[in-house]
This record gives structure tokens, sequence and C-alpha cells, in this order.
């Protein structure tokens, strides 16, 4: 029983920490949105989480924990020798996906401000929603210790 209540909070807890990154990331594109050049970024969510708990949740579906980026990005590459590896790192980071522009603009920057404050505030929800359920549990382990005593 007790495997089973810490596997939920362990699963959660990565979630948690891939959500934080994933918020980094969108916080990263929309201080960008005014860089010439500047590609925006942002993660496969439910890839990096099974990646990340080694594709085993506790008893629910990913489908209810992702919300990946927009369908319209590619994989990083390291194409250079200067480039560094997707492995390692922040977690998350072999996930991280380039995003293509949906409209063309002069200076070549591909942050849209609309679908990078609508992915940022999904994002949010799911952060708090994450927290909210990682708080439920925590409460529900007292009072089965305490109703114990």
């Amino acid at each position: 029983m007790l495997n089973r209540l810490t596997s939920s909070i362990d699963f959660q807890g990565q979630a948690l920490s891939l959500r934080a990154e994933r918020q980094r990331l969108l916080a990263s594109n929309i201080a960008n949105a005014d860089t010439p050049g500047y590609v925006s970024h942002d993660m496969n969510f439910a890839q990096a989480l099974r990646d990340a708990t080694g594709q085993q949740g506790p008893g629910i579906g990913l489908s209810a924990a992702s919300g990946s980026g927009s369908g319209t990005a590619g994989r990083l590459d390291t194409t250079q020798v200067g480039h560094l590896a997707g492995s390692g790192g922040t977690p998350g980071q072999a996930n991280l996906l380039y995003s293509t522009a949906s409209q063309s603009s002069l200076d070549n920057n591909t942050v849209d401000m609309d679908r990078e404050r609508a992915s940022f505030a999904d994002n949010a929800v799911k952060y708090e929603a994450t927290l909210r359920f990682i708080n439920g549990s925590v409460r529900t382990m007292l009072e089965a210790i305490k109703g114990q005593s």
C-alpha cells in the first residue's frame, strides 16, 4: 500500500518538475518575442514524462497528464560540433522541440504570442492541478497515519 502511495507522489513530482521546465521554456519564448532570429522552443510533455518515469505511472494514463506543445514542431538536432546533446541537464531536455513559424516574419522570429500565451496558461493550470493532487495525496496519507494512533 505504501509503495503505491509513494510511487504516485514520485510520479506527480516528476510531472511537476517537467511542468516547471515547460513553463520556463514558454516564458523564455514570450520574453524573446521581439528578438530577431529567435526560434521558439517547447517540449513534448507526454514523451518527457514517459522518459522521466520509465514509462510507468501510478495507474493513470498519460493522456490525463499530457500537454505537449503544438503539433508544428521538429526535434532539436546536434548538427554542429558546438551543439549540446539533448540528453542530460534539465528534465525533459531530450524532448525539446523547435516551433515552426505559423506566419512568416521579417526578422525570422518564430514566436507566435497567441500560441505561447495559450500554452503558458494551459501549462500553469496543469501545474496547479498537479500541486493540488500532490497536496491531496499527502493529506490522505497524514489522515491515515493519524487514524491509526
